[in-house]
């Protein structure tokens, strides 16, 4: 069975994790913004504590909790962001894809590591999801951009409670964050490969992740220039992004 393998406390940790989320998605209007807030800071500590799981011996990592990872880093700057924007909306969007990722974590734990990776390849990959988190972070302030975009143009109250030029400067301070966090994630990778994957396992390889990774590093630096360089801003920029 799949869940054979993981600790039961990341079990409880999960089981909390997700009703905790799924809380505020079901029932965002019997909960006032307080209770909502608290129920969701309390969700990625369990959230947070059911990824630790994957550190449990043997070490394993995949997919789901890749995602379940860059989700958390999605969810904890999005509540960090509202102590300081209150009026932020969407926390209904966010519980539910927070307990699918949890879900998804549990159902597929991923596999156990080569014994010869090191103990530095954890923190690698933390510099890796840090970067999704923060582009998945930039997309859902994005599309938050083109909803009261649309609002705007159709006379309509914005739905996501901050002004347009808000929401703008907060996509391109995570698309910052992400690239630099992406850059650092590549370097490392290429001048300490062997170290981290162990010897014989670490050279450079024109695999589907580092085409796909150079990729992304390139499309971003085009979107941070364009915008530095051209002011691209509105649509144009959120379609580079997307």
């Amino acid at each position: 069975m799949i869940l054979a393998s993981a600790p039961i406390w990341t079990l409880l940790a999960s089981v909390l994790a997700v009703l905790c989320y799924v809380l505020p998605a079901l029932a965002p209007q019997r909960l006032g913004d307080g209770q909502t807030r608290r129920l969701l800071w309390l969700a990625c500590g369990f959230h947070a504590l059911s990824l630790l799981g994957n550190f449990a011996p043997p070490l394993r990592f995949g997919f789901a909790p890749a995602l379940s990872a860059t989700a958390w880093l999605v969810l904890t700057a999005y509540l960090v962001e509202s102590q300081f924007y209150p009026q932020l909306r969407g926390r209904w969007a966010l519980g539910g894809l927070g307990a699918l990722t949890v879900v998804l974590a549990w159902l597929f734990p991923g596999n156990a590591l080569h014994v010869q990776a090191s103990p530095w390849l954890p923190l690698h990959w933390a510099l890796g999801l840090s970067a999704y988190g923060m582009f998945g972070a930039a997309v859902i302030h994005a599309w938050m951009m083109t909803r009261t975009e649309r609002n705007i143009r159709l006379g309509q109250e914005a739905d996501s409670g901050l002004p347009l030029l808000t929401l703008e400067k907060l996509t391109f301070r995570f698309v910052s964050a992400g690239f630099m966090l992406l850059t650092a994630t590549l370097v490392a990778g290429a001048l300490f490969g062997e170290t981290l994957y162990g010897q014989g396992r670490g050279q450079w390889r024109w695999d589907h992740k580092t085409i796909f990774a150079l990729l992304s590093w390139l499309t971003f630096a085009v979107l941070l220039v364009g915008r530095s360089q051209w002011g691209w801003r509105g649509r144009r920029a959120v379609r580079v992004l997307y």
